[in-house]
């Protein structure tokens, strides 16, 4: 009698630097039509016969401005309706810094906690086991550490670069 093999299907989660991914699309307006993407429909896609997709992960912070706030909660709750997809969210905080030049007061906003959340998320992943695949979607080298823990731990980690981002440092690993 032969024996049938069943191979068990590898457990593929998405990492993804929510403002590192909309700053690449940002860049070049023909990728503007991309804002609004399912993104556990696109990253299925992406999937082999023998992985499934876990979950999308989705690294963010909530913008202040009222017209940017409506149309990023548009897409996050877009997204949500898949219950594959995790938005984890970070904060966004106003700073003021002074110009060294004209010394002027100049307000702007800095996104914290994003990158130590989705290292965080990488790390624990691997050790819990998961996943066997981490898909991270970034090119902030912040990563390195947890994509080298994550590999030590056993796991297969690939590196998608966002349209109009690189790093040579993730891009090395």
């Amino acid at each position: 009698m032969v024996g049938l093999f069943f191979m068990e299907k590898q457990r593929v989660i998405v990492y993804i630097d929510g403002f590192n991914f909309y700053y690449g699309l940002r860049k070049d307006a023909r990728w503007k039509k991309y804002y609004w993407l399912d993104l556990v429909k696109l990253f299925e896609m992406f999937m082999r016969p023998n992985q499934e997709l876990i979950a999308v992960k989705y690294f963010s912070a909530r913008v202040d401005d009222i017209d940017k706030s409506l149309r990023q909660s548009a897409f996050f709750q877009a997204n949500n309706e898949n219950p594959k997809f995790k938005l984890i969210p970070g904060k966004f905080l106003r700073k003021e810094i002074t110009c060294f030049h004209c010394h002027t007061l100049i307000r702007t906003h800095e996104e914290k906690e994003t990158d130590v959340r989705i290292a965080t998320q990488i790390v624990a992943d691997a050790y819990q086991n998961n996943c066997d695949i981490a898909i991270i979607v970034s090119a902030d080298s912040d990563m390195v550490p947890a994509i080298e823990l994550a590999t030590e731990a056993g796991h297969k980690v690939v590196v998608y670069f966002p349209p109009h981002q690189y790093s040579s440092n993730l891009a090395s690993l």
